[in-house]
Order: C-alpha cells, then structure tokens, then sequence
C-alpha cells in the first residue's frame, strides 16, 4: 500500500510542478462523474466535494466535471449510475454504499462502454478485485478496522469497565458500510461493555437534527449510559447539540464518532465530544479523480488507499482544528 500511494505522491508532483507536459493522447478533457454521497452543506460529503473541486482545479482544463448528490442514500445512488453511465463520460468516481451486488450490473455495462469505475468511501471488494487492472481503485478507510480501532480507543480512554452500558448509534443494516458499526460494537464487547444499538434512519441520515428526540428518549430511558457512539460524521457533529437537549454538561457522557467538522471542533473543545476517528474525506474526493485521469491517460491499475487510521483527542485537536475550519481534514 505505501508503494502504490508512493507512485500517486510522485504523479501528482509532477502534474504540479510540470505544468507544460503533455498528459494525454487527446486535447479533449476527460469527463468525470463525481458522487460526493450526501447533499450540498452535509458537513462530510462537502469536504469530499471539496476535495474533488481541488483535484479538478489542479488538472484544469484537462478534466470536465459533474456532481451528483444523493442525500446518502444507496437507492440514488444506484439510479445516479445508471444516469451516469447513460451519459457515457470517461469515468465514475462511486461511492460504495449500495454494496457489490446492487452495482455489479451497472459497473459491468460501464467497463463495456470502456467507462472507468472507481471507488470511495465504502469498500466494493468484489467488484475492486474484478475490475482492478482497470482502474478500479478504493480511497477511504478500512470499514471493520475503523469501527475497531475507535472502540479500542474509548476502551483505553474513557472511564468504564466490564459491565458498563454503551451506545452505537449506526448503519448496521447497510451492506459493507455497516462493517464499521460492527466493528465499534465488536470492541466494545470483547473490552465487557454492555452495548445497546439504535440503526440511523433514513430521516436521520439525511438531517442530524431529527435525531435530537431520539438521542434525548433513549438517555432518559437509560441514564446509566457512560458512552454514546455516532457512527456517522453529521450526526457527531451533532453531538453537543444532543448531549445539551438530553440535559447532560459536558464531560458527563464520554461521546465518540467519525470524522471532523468545524461543529465536531467545537463539541470536543466544548468537552462533549472526546474521540473521533477521521478518516479524511477530504483525501476521499482528491484521490479518485488522480484514478480516473490517471488510468484515463496512462492505463494505471486501481489503487487501494486506506485513509482512515487517525484519532482525535482533545490532546491534539489544536493541530487539526483550522485545517478543519478550512474544509481539509
């Protein structure tokens, strides 16, 4: 893995520092379809998007853009595709939530049309190992192995012992994306803690703030709860704001979720928020856009990027804070 992303650091030196290149066969721009997962403003699909949008800056003319938004829903995404593949681009930057199965006859009619599919986000496994040598590549994290190290984290990091109760709150249901659920919950269990679990809805998915009743009935049902898990970006940003309606002060709940967001800043420099897992969706969007144009211009395999190995504390929130503010980490 670290050779593969040796040669992307390398590739995209010389496409900063060698403006004058020739970089294709053709002078026509390479057509990319991009899927930044939720919707305009949604605080981690906006720093895909706005990874994406620098990629696309750096390669200028050299690339056409088109951005399609799916309120993090597996069934738009799907028909996204289809619509995509319908336009017949050069390439498709996919999230992978909809799983192998939904999109293997969708893909498999795009690599017949020559079109390039790559990944992010969440795993395709199968359909990375078919269409690999292809372009097909994956950036993000490593699902399981996220959703584990987090609940390590809380583990050696929060005040609880064996018997202690815990919250996840995530996308189990989902295929390959909930393996991170699964892997917060895993931890969690094998360290003793007794884990209750509540599935995202597709209302709450969409808007963090409907989730406020449901955060609120649940600690006043079960107000012995020592940790709450947010196993998804909007709804850890939202964490302070949970915590308060809920009546609880800060430090009263150890919190812990995913990814950074300037709310997300504010929760754990607020004291409500004490472990993040970020898995840097700004690299998410980046790096795929590379894919393509790479693959495009240069017949470049897939690459496999994991991005999500990083925890954040309030012992080194300092550090990324601005870089978040920004809209980068």
């Amino acid at each position: 893995m670290a050779k593969r992303f040796g040669v992307v650091l390398v590739i995209l030196l010389m496409l900063v520092s060698i403006p004058t290149m020739t970089f294709a066969a053709t002078d026509d721009p390479v057509v990319i379809y991009f899927f930044p997962g939720g919707s305009p403003g949604c605080s981690f699909a906006t720093v895909v998007y706005r990874g994406a949008t620098h990629a696309a800056d750096i390669l200028g003319d050299r690339v056409e853009m088109h951005y399609l938004w799916s309120d993090w829903s597996p069934q738009t995404m799907v028909t996204q595709l289809e619509q995509a593949i319908a336009a017949s681009p050069d390439g498709i930057a996919i999230m992978g939530h909809p799983g192998d199965d939904a999109y293997r006859p969708l893909v498999e009619e795009a690599r017949a049309k020559g079109i390039i599919i790559t990944s992010m986000n969440t795993t395709l496994p199968e359909l990375q190992a078919q269409f690999a040598g292809e372009g097909f590549g994956y950036v993000g994290q490593g699902l399981y192995e996220s959703g584990w190290t987090l609940g390590q984290g809380i583990l050696h990091r929060a005040d609880v012992q064996a018997g202690d109760k815990a919250l996840v709150w995530g996308l189990k249901s989902q295929p390959t994306r909930g393996l991170r659920t699964i892997g917060v919950i895993d931890a969690l269990e094998d360290g003793g803690l007794i884990v209750d679990y509540i599935e995202i809805s597709p209302e709450v998915d969409r808007d963090a703030a409907t989730g406020i009743p449901v955060i609120v009935g649940y600690m006043m049902a079960n107000p012995d709860t020592k940790v709450v898990v947010t196993d998804h970006g909007n709804l850890t940003s939202a964490q302070m704001t949970y915590f308060e309606a809920a009546g609880y002060a800060p430090g009263e709940i150890f919190g812990a979720g995913f990814d950074l967001s300037p709310a997300t800043v504010d929760s754990i420099e607020a004291g409500y928020t004490h472990l993040v897992l970020d898995q840097q969706p700004f690299l998410q969007g980046f790096l795929p856009i590379m894919q393509i144009y790479l693959t495009k211009s240069f017949g470049f395999a897939g690459l496999h990027i994991d991005t999500g190995g990083g925890l954040i504390t309030p012992e080194n929130i300092g550090f990324v804070a601005p870089l978040a503010e920004q809209g980068i980490r």
